[in-house]
C-alpha cells in the first residue's frame, strides 16, 4: 500500500494530528453529509473547525486511471482551491489531501477548513421573495464574472455549490465548493454564457443577471440575454427529459 499526504504548509504543524484523523476516518468526527458517492465529515483541532470529504471508492478501471492516467478528485480538489485563491476567488482554505494506492487508486480524502455560512444559492431558487434577493443576484453576477475573466470554467456551476456569506450592509461574499470539474481556460462570450446553465434560474433571475453581466462584459442586453436563457432551458429541459425517463 503507497500513500501520498500533501499538507499545505499552514497547517504542517497538524500534519501527523490529520494523518491519524484521515487512517480512522470511520470513528473520527461528525457527519456533515452522507451521500451515496461522498462522505463529508467535520473534526475540531486546536480551536480550527475542518471539513473532511472522502471520495467513493473507484473501481478497478477508474483506479487506475486515477493512479497513472488522471490527478484523483482529491488531488484536483487542493489544487484548484490553491488556484482560485492565489485568483482572489473565495472558496473554503485548502488544507491537504491524502491518496493511498494498491493495484489502483484505493481511498482519497480532501481537507478544508470549515465554513459558517448563511446560506446557499439554492435559496435564491426555491424564494422568490428572499430578502434582498435581487441584491444578492446581481452580486452573485459579478462573482462569476470575475471567475471568467480569471479564466475558470467552473463544470459544477450548480446552486448548490456556492455558500454565501452576509457581511450585512447588503453586502455578500460566494465560496465555491466541489471543485473538482473545473478547467482553466479562455472564456469566450459563448463559454461565459454556457457557463450559467447549471444555476437552474427562473426568467426573473436571468434578467437581472444578463442586465449585469451585459454591462460588465460590454455586450448588450438582449444579446446576453438570450444566450443565457438558451443554455438554462436547454439544460433544464434535458434534466426534465431524464427524469421522465426514469419513471
Amino acid at each position: 500500500m503507497r500513500e501520498n499526504f500533501v499538507i499545505n504548509p499552514k497547517y504542517s504543524h497538524l500534519a501527523e494530528t490529520l494523518r491519524e484523523v484521515l487512517h480512522n476516518f470511520s470513528v473520527r468526527g461528525e457527519y456533515v453529509t452522507q451521500g451515496e458517492r461522498n462522505v463529508i465529515k467535520m473534526v475540531q483541532l486546536e480551536g480550527t473547525s475542518f471539513n473532511i470529504k472522502k471520495f467513493r471508492t473507484p473501481n478497478a478501471f477508474q483506479a487506475l486511471v486515477y493512479q497513472f492516467l488522471r490527478k484523483s478528485k482529491a488531488k484536483r480538489s487542493f489544487e484548484y482551491a490553491s488556484k482560485l485563491i492565489g485568483f482572489g476567488i473565495k472558496t473554503p482554505f485548502p488544507v491537504a489531501y491524502l491518496e493511498t494506492f494498491s493495484g489502483g487508486l484505493r481511498e482519497s480524502f480532501y481537507i478544508s477548513e470549515h465554513i459558517d455560512y448563511d446560506f446557499d444559492f439554492r435559496e435564491l431558487i426555491h424564494n422568490p421573495r428572499f430578502k434582498k434577493r435581487n441584491e444578492i443576484l446581481r452580486q452573485f453576477t459579478r462573482f462569476t464574472f470575475k471567475l471568467h475573466e480569471n479564466g475558470v470554467n467552473f463544470l459544477d456551476h450548480s446552486p448548490g455549490n456556492t455558500l454565501i456569506v452576509d457581511n450585512g450592509n447588503d453586502s455578500y461574499e460566494f465560496y465555491l465548493i466541489d471543485l473538482n470539474r473545473m478547467r482553466f481556460e479562455p472564456m469566450d462570450f459563448e463559454k461565459r454564457m454556457h457557463n450559467f446553465r447549471r444555476l437552474w434560474l427562473s426568467r426573473t433571475m436571468v434578467k437581472i443577471m444578463a442586465q449585469e453581466y451585459a454591462v460588465l462584459y460590454g455586450k448588450s442586453f438582449e444579446e446576453t440575454h438570450t444566450l443565457i436563457l438558451k443554455h438554462s432551458r436547454a439544460f433544464q429541459k434535458k434534466v426534465n427529459s431524464k427524469k421522465l425517463r426514469r419513471r
